[in-house]
């Protein structure tokens, strides 16, 4: 299978897609500014004492921009020019910031759609810049596809080794092996690792499972009864949180249908691999990729939604491989209004059941986790891979220098968005030096 991208992505985009963004942002900050919901997980436990007033709005939004600038500038943005799709933490990440500054209520979506002009509008002419120059960094960071796809199908095995042993993650590691070259040689233009990646979430969710069962039958036999607090000002916080979010079920029925939507257009991928998936028409094993994603971020969402009272933009983020899989723009409205009901519903019902399977909770735990450690391997190694490409032993110095002074210097760019941004900064240095004759692009 290829995973290599034709060069000359492009960021070009029809009146129907640049409308869709420009509005999705312009409800997304909306949306942020009502503190009904963001898209930074690291966010959201602070958005409760902004609810109650315990915080300023100013205040605020000095978290967002502090937790949301490195993903932006440093991933969301690379991602983008050099797949030629669009992402989370390009689309929604700045939205949470605007919203949250916004002092007014009319001057968020404003805000929000300025944004997403500057999203449709900025990218090609950047992307078309930089595709012009002598170095190319940018077709050159589409080395970043294949070990961004291939180390990502790990991270089951991660999280079974985890949080089951090594005797669990060697059976995992031989078992994903086996499949990955199995569906290389039987299905070559399936993506490798689909199959893997689907056995190993199965595998870690009944490992969970299972232990839970067995710990409640243990319990039971043992005459240990389950201890039910009626006045636990939790399930207080978390049913008044519940209720404030369900007041606004239309709003985010809405959010719902425009996500699932723009996901829908194929503009839009919801993560790093399906980036590179979407934009070589793998719908299908994007939706895959995505879905088995979900499961390391229900309970995280859930909980700190509940926690919080504000909910996730994406909410559990069902709606991005259902939107890749619908025909039409309108059945995916459609379908995305009612699973964002239906999640905003359920939410005090997936609380409760979280609270009764605390391994399977533990399990979303090492999921994500275990998607943070292959994709920070992945980034990295994808990034000295485009450093190579781009300028050869000095492309590699350079970039992987100041991915060294960035960790060294206590990480002033988050360590996932160091690498990508390394290479657009060490890019821009060795078309410099290339002006001042005192470098040779490398041919090829």
């Amino acid at each position: 299978m290829s995973t290599t991208l034709a060069a000359g992505t492009s960021l070009d985009f029809t009146l129907a897609q640049q409308l869709t963004v420009i509005a999705l942002c312009a409800l997304t900050a909306y949306i942020s500014h009502m503190a009904l919901a963001v898209f930074n997980d690291g966010v959201r436990p602070f958005m409760l004492d902004f609810i109650q007033g315990r915080t300023t709005r100013s205040a605020t939004t000095a978290v967002s921009f502090g937790l949301s600038a490195g993903f932006i500038f440093g991933l969301g943005a690379p991602m983008a020019l050099s797949t030629g799709v669009l992402n989370p933490w390009l689309v929604f990440l700045p939205t949470d910031i605007l919203g949250m500054l916004a002092p007014k209520k009319w001057l968020a979506p404003i805000l929000g759609a300025a944004w997403g002009a500057v999203v449709v509008f900025g990218l090609n002419g950047a992307n078309n810049v930089a595709h012009d120059l002598p170095v190319d960094f940018l077709t050159a960071m589409q080395q970043m596809s294949t070990p961004i796809l291939f180390l990502f199908s790990l991270f089951p095995v991660l999280a079974i080794t985890k949080q089951f042993g090594r005797k669990w993650g060697g059976v995992a590691g031989v078992l994903e092996l086996a499949l990955v070259v199995m569906t290389m040689k039987l299905w070559p233009n399936m993506f490798a690792g689909a199959l893997a990646m689907a056995v190993g979430v199965l595998m870690l969710i009944g490992l969970a499972v299972s232990k839970d069962v067995r710990q409640r039958r243990a319990d039971r036999a043992a005459g240990v009864e389950e201890i039910v607090l009626e006045d636990d000002p939790m399930a207080s916080l978390f049913s008044a949180s519940a209720a404030r979010l369900r007041k606004y079920l239309p709003l985010f029925m809405v959010l719902g249908a425009g996500v699932c939507v723009l996901a829908q257009m194929h503009i839009f991928g919801g993560g790093e691999a399906t980036s590179f998936l979407i934009a070589k028409g793998q719908y299908s094993e994007a939706a895959q990729v995505d879905f088995y994603r979900v499961f390391g971020f229900i309970p995280l969402i859930a909980t700190t939604a509940l926690a919080s009272g504000a909910y996730g933009i994406a909410g559990f983020t069902l709606v991005y491989p259902i939107g890749y899989l619908m025909p039409n723009p309108f059945l995916a409205a459609v379908v995305g209004a009612i699973v964002f009901a239906a999640e905003v519903l359920a939410l005090s019902w997936i609380g409760r059941l979280l609270g009764k399977l605390p391994s399977v909770r533990d399990s979303s735990e090492h999921l994500r986790s275990a998607i943070g450690d292959t994709l920070q391997l992945a980034i990295l190694f994808g990034s000295l891979m485009a450093a190579n490409a781009m300028g050869g032993g000095l492309g590699i110095l350079v970039v992987g220098g100041l991915y060294l002074l960035n960790e060294a210097m206590g990480r002033p760019v988050v360590k996932m968005a160091a690498a990508p941004a390394a290479v657009i900064v060490g890019g821009i240095l060795l078309n410099v030096l290339y002006w001042l004759d005192l470098f040779t692009p490398v041919k090829g």
